[in-house]
């Protein structure tokens, strides 16, 4: 069965529940440079909250990312641990 690519909108949101955990970090390393490239510099990356592996997944790719300046939890009235908050470096 063929799948057809999923388009993903590069509006600094991404959601990470329509994908497949092998595509995850590939994923968010070309979604945080297309951000960059549109001067997107604050993203949203809504990992769920499940069993943590997600969170903990991404944390890993951003703590590793030369771009990114900072990254958190968001606020807990926004999704809370369900979702992160990145910051990266001016292109």
């Amino acid at each position: 069965m063929d799948e057809k690519p999923i388009q993903v909108p590069i509006d600094g949101v991404l959601d990470l529940h329509v994908f497949q955990p092998r595509e995850v970090k590939e994923l968010v390393q070309d979604y945080l440079a297309a951000c960059r490239e549109r001067g997107i510099l604050q993203v949203r990356i809504i990992h769920g909250k499940g069993t943590g592996q997600l969170r903990r997944s991404v944390h890993s790719i951003l703590a590793r990312h030369p771009d990114v300046v900072s990254f958190t939890l968001d606020h807990p009235e926004y999704g809370g641990w369900g979702a992160t908050i990145v910051r990266l470096s001016c292109p």
